[in-house]
């Protein structure tokens, strides 16, 4: 019988084998796919808020969006896209001599921008479609409570929840690049996301729907005044969310992000795997 999983060498060889590709794609496909998985994150994100928008016990609404939310990345990983907080794990390849450092940094900056674009669309399309008048509006307060918390957290915390926020989802995508089977990637993924869901972490691409989706939603004067009804947030609040100080967030925790990515995930398992350990003994 054929062994259904990859060894974690192996992971590691292929991991840094597609990296390379992914550092050589051309700038139009690198855009295209970027925006891709930048709207299946979206996605994803607005499913589980959904699920969860009228629900008041916190536990059980973070796990149904635990179990929601990690159909985004395996969209991503099944059909294809580059998503930079997987794309940090590129590391290895550089570590590898395998790409160049303009390479790698061209990718990450490139696949930045192109999911917030892809994020931002399904943004748009979300607003106008009416979904957010879910509950007589209550989805749409929903939105604007989630955007509010987001952009309102302090840097040491972002920074910290994006560290282990990417922590999980690199070894979601090293555990899915494990198995040799749909079923098998779909399994490696859902757990490692829905743990990170639970917990609260931030992402900085799940952020570039959450933060503009509730900017959107702040817009409309009937979606504030259900967030004061039913969550207490002023119209001050709401106004403080569409200035562009409430981006700032975004920052620490794509730094964040960066650090559990590379360090934690990316320069570890290549130290593991790669390093001569015998030259220590």
């Amino acid at each position: 019988m054929e062994n259904s999983l990859y060894t974690p060498s192996e992971v590691l060889d292929n991991n840094i084998n597609a990296e390379v590709t992914k550092a050589n794609l051309p700038l139009g496909k690198m855009i295209l796919l970027g925006l891709l998985a930048g709207a299946f994150i979206a996605i994803g994100g607005a499913a589980s808020n959904v699920a969860v928008h009228n629900i008041s016990n916190v536990g059980l609404a973070r796990t149904l969006a635990g179990a929601i939310f990690p159909v985004g990345l395996m969209l991503v990983v099944l059909v294809g896209g580059e998503l930079f907080t997987g794309n940090c794990l590129m590391l290895m390849a550089y570590f590898d001599k395998k790409i160049s450092g303009s390479s790698f940094l061209r990718n990450l900056i490139i696949v930045y921008i192109s999911n917030l674009v892809g994020a931002l669309i399904i943004d748009v399309l979300l607003f106008f479609s009416g979904q957010f008048n879910y509950t007589n509006g209550g989805l749409g307060a929903y939105t604007i409570k989630v955007a509010i918390s987001k952009a309102t957290i302090s840097p040491g915390a972002a920074i910290a929840s994006g560290i282990l926020c990417n922590i999980l989802v690199c070894l979601a995508i090293l555990m899915a690049s494990a198995a040799k089977d749909v079923a098998g990637k779909i399994l490696a993924i859902f757990f490692p996301i829905m743990a990170f869901v639970i917990c609260g972490f931030e992402h900085c691409v799940a952020n570039m729907f959450y933060i503009p989706a509730g900017m959107l939603a702040a817009t409309n004067s009937s979606y504030v005044e259900q967030a004061k009804n039913l969550y207490g947030i002023t119209a001050q609040q709401c106004e403080q969310l569409l200035s562009v100080a409430s981006t700032k967030c975004f920052f620490f925790v794509t730094l964040g992000n960066i650090i559990g990515g590379m360090v934690f995930v990316g320069a570890i398992f290549y130290a593991i795997h790669k390093t001569h350990w015998k030259k220590y003994q």
